[in-house]
């Protein structure tokens, strides 16, 4: 089962992620959900498939109350990253979800109404929760044409989506990388297939080389922290993406 873990706390302002899941089907890949809140309100990052909606509902429930959950986000369109939310609007119809205008026609194949998306625009824009100032943070073809990441300025935590997602072995269930190398092995032939343009790739590396992040938290893996984060963003500048695995 999935568990809700703190990886940052300064008050009322707390980070949590819903762990990837040793007990998850071996046919499904293995996700990280990410839990904002703020002054007792929060915002759920990439909430994942309905496949895996119990199991990430049960892990707030025990950690935190759902109710407080007062928007989505979703970084893109994939199915492991947002096809739960017919089931979230079920819980409850009034939640909003942030999403990249170019899915606002394809997202809501998975549920929802005109008045449920709020596009995100090409060049980002800023999300409110609660008196906390998100930001979003372009990161398109990385892997998908229209693609989003979230910034957290006061946490310095960057939800990153697939940049940074390693197809892990199942028995490695560490939140944090502690072992550099070891993650990229797992990291690289991923990031080959799945990141489609180099030019994109450098854009999104000089973009974040810019931000202050203490933690760069991807939807697949193990979470980069400290100096990892700039070894991470200098090793992605470098690798030739938009190729079949070697």
């Amino acid at each position: 089962m999935k568990k809700a873990q703190t990886i940052f706390q300064q008050g009322n302002h707390i980070w949590r992620v819903v762990a990837r899941d040793p007990e998850r089907p071996n046919y499904l890949i293995d996700t990280n959900e990410y839990l904002i809140s703020y002054n007792g309100k929060s915002l759920l990052t990439d909430p994942g498939g309905m496949e895996i909606f119990p199991s990430v509902f049960a892990a707030i429930c025990a950690a935190t109350n759902p109710e407080d959950i007062v928007a989505l986000f979703a970084s893109h369109q994939d199915p492991d990253i947002i096809s739960s939310l017919s089931l979230w609007l079920e819980f409850n119809p009034e939640l909003p979800c942030y999403i990249p205008w170019l899915w606002t026609g394809f997202i809501p194949h998975f549920g929802g109404n005109k008045d449920t998306f709020i596009p995100i625009p090409d060049p980002g824009m800023s999300i409110q929760l609660n008196g906390l100032e998100l930001k979003t943070i372009p990161a398109h073809y990385l892997h998908s044409s229209g693609n989003s990441n979230l910034y957290d300025p006061v946490a310095r935590i960057l939800f990153s989506g697939d940049i940074g997602a390693a197809l892990l072995p199942a028995d490695e269930t560490n939140i944090f990388v502690y072992d550099f190398d070891k993650t990229i092995k797992s990291a690289e032939g991923f990031h080959r297939r799945w990141m489609g343009s180099n030019y994109a790739k450098q854009n999104w590396c000089e973009r974040v080389s810019k931000l202050d992040i203490d933690m760069l938290c991807p939807q697949h893996g193990a979470i980069f922290q400290g100096a990892d984060v700039e070894r991470f963003i200098n090793w992605f500048a470098e690798l030739e993406v938009g190729v079949l695995q070697r």
